[in-house]
């Protein structure tokens, strides 16, 4: 897979905001909400590689665990640690927050890969207890890590929230009506924190950023291994999204705050 963001053509060596030594993302403290899945441990190895410090957090211990693992192993000296967070808890994830600003000294970054899916043959057919799924899995919890990290990525000089969404939230179809409808709410919440970062930023512009990539699914090898003959088009591979989401702190703020970063060909 060779996609980039579409509004990012220059992702690398753009000079971020801040960053200290090879890269923009060295000594950044950079959390992980969803980090067991396999989006989670593509976004934990890329991170570490370039020399951040990644605060990983899912609600299952065991799975991650083996993340975190996978990922220091990877990358010898790196610092990864996990913490089991119920995102559904606003105190709970304001506690995670506070706890990582309070032990790393700052806190550069809330990587937003929480995910879930529910669907119906036909828009007559939704049943609305997945709305109810739906809506605590993909809207609730950006709305708790948003304003559990909103301070901290402020008092940062190269502070980002990124979320990742799907095409389906542009063009909604018949079957994905409750799904569409929670990554279309996500991106509202956080186009509503661009805006304010963009507020907060005065005449020089935001400090920090919110921004939203966006793909139509992905894909990643064990599923490949489990589907041999599927052809997986548009998809996004997982290690391409990680990339995707390390470049973001390669472009300052005002490039990156308030914009849809597509990853899959635009509706």
């Amino acid at each position: 897979m060779t996609h980039r963001p579409r509004e990012a053509t220059n992702v690398h060596g753009s000079g971020g905001n801040g960053g200290t030594g090879g890269g923009a993302l060295d000594g950044a403290v950079v959390a992980v909400a969803g980090a067991a899945g396999p989006a989670g441990r593509a976004a934990l190895l890329r991170l570490a590689e370039a020399g951040a410090v990644v605060v990983a957090a899912d609600a299952d211990p065991a799975r991650l665990a083996e993340a975190v693992d996978a990922a220091r192993y990877a990358h010898g000296g790196a610092t990864v640690t996990g913490d089991t967070v119920d995102l559904l808890d606003l105190d709970a994830t304001r506690l995670w927050a506070a706890k990582t600003e309070k032990e790393f000294g700052r806190i550069d970054g809330l990587v937003h890969l929480v995910g879930g899916w529910r669907g119906s043959a036909s828009f007559a057919e939704t049943d609305l207890a997945d709305w109810e799924v739906l809506e605590r899995l993909l809207i609730r919890t950006v709305q708790h890590t948003s304003l559990a990290f909103h301070d901290g990525l402020l008092r940062s000089d190269r502070g980002r929230f990124l979320l990742i969404s799907a095409a389906g939230a542009t063009r909604p179809t018949a079957g994905n009506a409750a799904y569409a409808a929670a990554k279309s709410a996500a991106e509202a919440w956080t186009l509503a924190l661009a805006d304010a970062f963009r507020k907060e930023g005065g005449e020089e512009g935001p400090r920090a950023a919110a921004a939203i990539l966006v793909i139509k699914a992905l894909v990643h090898d064990a599923l490949r291994a489990e589907r041999p003959n599927a052809k997986f088009a548009g998809f996004t591979d997982v290690t391409v999204l990680a990339e995707a989401i390390a470049a973001v702190w390669e472009r300052p703020a005002t490039e990156v705050n308030g914009k849809r970063l597509w990853l899959t060909p635009e509706p």
